[in-house]
């Protein structure tokens, strides 16, 4: 039996372009490539990376929103999908154990519905309840564990802040009791003060009910709080993995280190003396991405080889994945 609640092998999702005429050669969005990765029991994994570079679309790729091109995916021992095998199981019944958290509280919530019904339509979907009495009692509580009260439940969305939105849409993932649920930067439209408050909330509900998360931000500060792990994504392939502390003391790719230098630091002497590093260029179009290393267009250390060989994701230290050519070099 495997230590991971869920698994994905060498997953894949391109996107075909449509129109361009009859021809045979119809270019695709490679959104993802060879994402290989597994996430243990409780444990909360922090995805980052630039916008485009393809988080949002593993998030919903390993839930089937999106159908996967390739790969593998395996939730506690059962396969969920398999190209090479053509399994592609009934995703109903995985519902109530997977879940997520939109990015857009207001565009994710039917505007024409009360709070209520929002959070109860899983209930409902799932036959979770056997009386009206039970379903509100149900509902009236989901909102209370997020900091909402019961007058909110007879309100719409429009009346809510964006803050109190989020917590609408965590209620809703939460009405199935799931076990594994997918922040898709949950707190990225809201203000600052406001997400304190949601990822303190989602820390209590992890420990409280056990929860095992897929947490994608952009804000590797945000991340490294939350997160007992962390991969880094750049357009739609992982450079680098390891443990939150590891990567942000001594990460290895020189993206990543990018990312870590802009971390704001507290400490006005520190932030001096640490040295900001600034890529150069334009994150490359992921319908002609580079070959060999797709990082290698913005990296101060590329050669001919970088551009002849895709690096290999190897294990460097103990728990630390790193895909690159010239680790040596990077200082």
């Amino acid at each position: 039996m495997s230590d991971y609640l869920l698994e994905v092998e060498h997953l894949q999702k391109h996107f075909p372009i449509k129109g361009g005429g009859f021809g045979k050669n119809k270019k695709v969005v490679q959104a993802l490539d060879d994402l290989t990765f597994g996430i243990k029991k409780g444990e909360t994994l922090g995805m980052v990376g630039e916008s485009g570079c393809g988080k949002t679309t593993a998030g919903r790729t390993i839930l089937r929103l999106h159908e996967p091109t390739d790969g593998k995916i395996i939730y506690d021992g059962d396969v969920l999908f398999d190209k090479e095998k053509k399994i592609a199981v009934n995703m109903l019944p995985y519902r109530k154990k997977m879940q997520i958290v939109f990015q857009d509280p207001y565009a994710s919530l039917d505007p024409r519905m009360t709070v209520g019904d929002i959070v109860g339509e899983p209930i409902d979907i799932h036959k979770l309840c056997s009386s009206k009495q039970e379903r509100y009692d149900k509902i009236i509580g989901l909102l209370e564990k997020v900091g909402l009260n019961s007058e909110h439940a007879n309100r719409y969305p429009h009346e809510f802040s964006g803050g109190q939105r989020q917590r609408v849409g965590i209620a809703r993932a939460l009405a199935v009791d799931p076990e594994f649920i997918v922040c898709d930067e949950p707190i990225s439209a809201l203000d600052v003060s406001i997400q304190a408050q949601v990822i303190n909330m989602f820390e209590d509900l992890q420990d409280q009910m056990g929860l095992t998360y897929l947490f994608i931000a952009h804000d590797l500060s945000v991340v490294k709080h939350i997160s007992d792990r962390i991969v880094v994504m750049y357009l739609g392939r992982m450079v680098e993995l390891a443990d939150s502390y590891e990567l942000t003391m001594h990460s290895m790719h020189p993206y990543t280190r990018s990312l870590v230098s802009a971390i704001p630091i507290a400490d006005p002497v520190t932030a001096r003396k640490s040295k900001r590093i600034i890529l150069e260029g334009d994150v490359p179009s992921p319908i002609d991405p580079p070959s060999g290393c797709r990082f290698r267009t913005r990296c101060p250390y590329a050669d001919e080889r970088c551009a002849a060989e895709v690096p290999e994701f190897k294990e460097v230290t103990s728990g630390h994945y790193v895909a690159c050519h010239h680790l040596d070099r990077v200082k």
